[in-house]
């Protein structure tokens, strides 16, 4: 019998997941044997994207080896996040204005859940502006850099890197060969741990609905329904239009990312999915070098999803107190998202912290955000879908711009895909 596909395994893992953790509500034993499970998977995950990017990116860029090129590239994909992500901010306030989701809900029938993990100790909210966020680009210490994590230290100290084996000419091919090597194996990496997935998703889920339960959602399903109706509106509307100038379709990157965009929705993690979609965004046609950029940058700079709900959450709670907020002070709501949605990672909750870090601004008070914690891990999986989805999307936009994406390898990709005749993912050494 043939195997089921990745997505419909995960699927699976999702249901029984929810299944299991409604059957089991408030038992703290569920957390104790089956949080090791969720937790060991996104680990996993995270042990091999450093390795990952810094290899492709120094093969993509050393492979480009000029740096006008390159240059051209990062100030096009930041201009064109910043675009989209102030799009996304518009968009979720016109939402969240026209559908009114803070409106009489009863404040007394929320239940209000621990928020001191984000604003105690070293996870706590803190505001930072533009200039901080690319100061903070520039690593002092790239091992440091690569211990934390720090994305885009990690980006910049590999395109620099890149440009200056590229300029060794043949002296450089060894170790271009060799991070080339390093690259092949992590992509086999990846693939082994792609089939814990569903196990991981299970694990994940059933402790989250054990935690919270599914009565949690009523009082908030008006929350829960304008942000996913605002989520699914953008993707097909602003995200689709932009596809179709990108002469795609927003529908065939969905079908071509449907595993991908399943995982990060049952993870609510973005990066379970980062050297995935690199793959499968160079096999649909985008040139290795806008990959290895576009897809880790856009993990702090556009995060469509999570600056969509940010502006939605915000103006929730401005309704559940009563604040009014004028036309003056949604503005300074999105300037000031447009500033601390920045240099964020693809982790889950994340945006909590930002909107801890932007609310007081504004006027609103923070501890409003104990009222909707309980939900958040429902709204973070859409929010981290649609993050993968125009992450994507930015790289077939980038590749269209540099005049480097290739048609007929896309139409191949679609056909061998509608006749489920898909080889396996391409290495980074297939181009």
């Amino acid at each position: 019998m043939k195997r089921p596909s990745l997505a419909v395994q995960i699927l699976i893992g999702l249901i029984l997941g929810v299944l299991v953790g409604a059957l089991f509500y408030g038992n703290p034993g569920v957390v104790g044997v089956l949080q090791p499970f969720g937790d060991i998977f996104i680990r996993l995950i995270k042990m091999i994207v450093v390795p990952i990017v810094l290899s492709t990116l120094i093969v993509g860029v050393a492979g480009v080896g000029d740096h006008k090129k390159l240059g051209k590239l990062g100030g096009a994909t930041l201009i064109y996040f910043e675009v989209v992500t102030t799009g996304a901010i518009l968009f979720g306030l016109l939402l969240a204005n026209l559908f009114k989701p803070g409106a009489g809900v009863d404040m007394s029938a929320l239940t209000k859940s621990d928020i001191t993990k984000y604003t105690e100790g070293a996870h706590a909210a803190t505001s930072h502006s533009f200039a901080d966020t690319f100061v903070n680009i520039v690593p002092t210490n790239v091992v440091d850099a690569f211990a934390r994590g720090d994305m885009l230290a990690i980006i910049f100290f590999a395109v620099f890197f890149g440009l200056g084996l590229g300029a060794l000419g043949e002296r450089g091919k060894p170790l271009l060969k060799l991070f080339q090597i390093i690259a092949d194996t992590m992509f086999w990496v990846t693939n082994q741990i792609m089939k814990l997935a569903p196990i991981g998703v299970f694990a994940l889920i059933a402790v989250t609905v054990s935690k919270f339960g599914i009565q949690s959602l009523i009082p908030l399903a008006k929350l829960v329904l304008v942000v996913y109706g605002a989520m699914l509106a953008f993707v097909f509307v602003i995200l689709g239009t932009i596809a179709r100038f990108a002469r795609t379709s927003i529908f065939t990157l969905i079908q071509v990312l449907r595993d991908e965009l399943t995982l990060a929705y049952s993870t609510a993690s973005s990066e379970s999915v980062m050297p995935r979609i690199m793959q499968k965004m160079e096999a649909f046609g985008c040139p290795r070098y806008v990959t290895s950029f576009v897809i880790p940058t856009g993990y702090s700079f556009n995060l469509d999803g999570s600056t969509l709900y940010q502006s939605i959450a915000a103006i929730f709670l401005a309704q559940l107190y009563g604040i009014h907020m004028p036309i003056e002070k949604q503005l300074m709501l999105t300037l000031t998202l447009m500033l601390t949605s920045k240099g964020i990672a693809g982790v889950p909750g994340v945006s909590f912290v930002v909107l801890l870090a932007t609310l007081g601004t504004v006027g609103i008070p923070v501890e409003g955000l104990a009222f909707i914690a309980g939900i958040d891990r429902i709204l973070d999986m859409a929010r981290t879908a649609v993050n993968v989805t125009g992450n994507s999307l930015a790289a077939i936009v980038m590749s269209r711009m540099e005049g480097d994406f290739d048609d007929a390898k896309s139409r191949q990709y679609v056909a061998d895909m509608k006749a489920g005749t898909l080889p396996p993912l391409a290495t980074v050494a297939d181009h």
